[in-house]
């Protein structure tokens, strides 16, 4: 979640730090890495030499070497590859969040069960009806013009992200020290994958979709000041802290949690259920209930209109019929709005083919992230397309890769090779969930994930026929 700057404005060190590690960081997909025990500590290490430094790097860089133009990834990949790749890139960033919205809004009504009756949580009808009236609310909310502010965006995230990860946290530490007994191992065996075992690839989805949005904090480097000392400092601080949150986060899951018991949609109030049961904390649970409703849903309502307005820009430029670029009165895009909230209600059609409310959510967050990583892959072959094709500004706003030309050209491979690792092992169901038969979770998976690229090819076509 970040606040939005006048460009005069310079960031300090710490402000910048808080604003990436801000964007990233999510309680939400604790239990999702918390399945796969001590083995995640190597995995998130890798990934971020793999996927989470290189794009924050190269973002970073086309962000202040173009500075004076606007569009971000949709205006670096025109320049590469001309306007009809440009289209398929934003058509990825936008088609994304209409699959990662259910399985969103799923951990609000996980969370909010507890205010209830913790076993609605593994309900399907329950969840989703809650995703269809949260998303329909907040689509009519947005069609009225009505906004939150960033100061409350920023006041949802620190009470809604940053104290309850700091609490499971504390509450995990505090349960080593009193000896109590953990579900995880730390042994080399377990420290170490076994690469012949489709778990520990499977693992390296989650993993990463805890890391999706790091390219969102290139948008501040022209305002850092000293950014070519600065910004790397403040990428390394920020892995650290990300790292250090989600680690300790998933384990403080994982101790007091079997595997199998772990629900990817509540988990995470499992885990404080369980804590406070043993402390004897147990009014402790409907604050905390609320503190991740209020964090989540202040997230929801920013991000429902962000990613349409990037779809908006490919509408106006003809590659969408005339109506789906019409705005109301208060300037909003209210068809693709109300499209938007229609996809996000047919994908709640997810629910019914799997059987199990966690074989969902992983089947929802999986595709989501093989949809943005084909995005990332753009981005990065755009950037070595494009790194000649304009001289980099020599003055103080600038910032370039460490390294030079190789570095720049090690960092977009090693990006490039996280993403297709993703793509590949995202596609292989994890064993440890109930996702019915393995064919039918494949099947599943493959006409979604075709069936939401088909839409932008016959969109394209759909401009081609008209300019003829």
């Amino acid at each position: 979640m970040t606040i939005p700057l006048k460009s005069s404005a310079s960031i300090s060190l710490v402000s910048l730090v808080l604003l990436i590690t801000g964007a990233i960081d999510s309680i939400r997909n604790l239990p999702a890495t918390a399945l796969f025990g001590s083995s995640l500590i190597f995995f998130f290490i890798v990934s971020s030499i793999i996927f989470l430094i290189p794009v924050a790097f190269v973002a970073a860089e086309l962000a202040s070497t173009w500075s004076d133009e606007e569009g971000g990834i949709y205006f670096w990949v025109k320049q590469a590859f001309g306007e009809q790749w440009a289209f398929m890139t934003i058509w990825l960033q936008w088609i994304n969040t209409i699959v990662w919205y259910p399985s969103m809004i799923s951990f609000i009504a996980g969370t909010a069960a507890y205010f209830f009756d913790p076993s609605w949580a593994t309900h399907k009808m329950y969840i989703i009806t809650v995703i269809i009236v949260v998303f329909w609310t907040m689509t009519l909310i947005n069609l009225r013009g009505v906004s939150t502010s960033a100061r409350f965006a920023a006041i949802c995230a620190v009470l809604g992200m940053l104290i309850p990860m700091a609490l499971i946290i504390i509450l995990g530490i505090i349960w080593i020290c009193k000896g109590n007994p953990i579900h995880v191992s730390f042994s080399v065996n377990t420290l170490i994958p076994h690469w012949k075992d489709n778990a520990s690839w499977i693992s390296l989805t989650a993993i990463m979709t805890s890391f999706l949005g790091m390219e969102l904090a290139a948008v501040h480097v022209k305002q850092v000041k000293n950014p070519q000392r600065n910004f790397p400092r403040a990428i390394l601080y920020s892995v650290l802290l990300i790292l250090s949150t989600i680690i300790f986060g998933s384990l403080a899951i994982a101790f007091v949690l079997p595997s199998q018991d772990i629900s990817l949609v509540s988990g995470v109030m499992q885990a404080f259920n369980n804590f406070f049961a043993v402390y004897h904390l147990q009014y402790m649970t409907p604050i905390i209930t609320a503190l991740l409703l209020l964090g989540s849903l202040g997230g929801m309502t920013n991000w429902i209109i962000a990613p349409v307005k990037g779809l908006l820009m490919a509408a106006e430029g003809g590659y969408m019929p005339p109506i789906l670029a019409r705005r109301n009165a208060r300037g909003v895009p209210v068809n693709l709005l109300l499209l938007q909230a229609i996809l996000v209600t047919c994908f709640c059609g997810a629910f019914v083919l799997i059987p199990s409310v966690n074989g969902i959510y992983w089947l929802l967050t999986a595709l989501s992230t093989q949809l943005y990583m084909l995005m990332y892959v753009m981005m990065f072959l755009a950037a070595l397309k494009i790194r000649n094709k304009k001289k980099h500004k020599k003055n103080a706003k600038t910032f370039s890769i460490p390294g030079g030309r190789a570095g720049f050209f090690v960092t977009c491979i090693l990006g490039l090779l996280g993403c297709f690792i993703t793509l590949i092992v995202g596609f292989i169901p994890p064993e440890i969930l109930d996702i019915g038969s393995v064919l039918r979770y494949e099947l599943t998976f493959c006409i979604g994930f075709v069936g939401l690229l088909i839409p932008s090819v016959l969109f394209y076509y759909y401009r081609k026929r008209r300019k003829i």
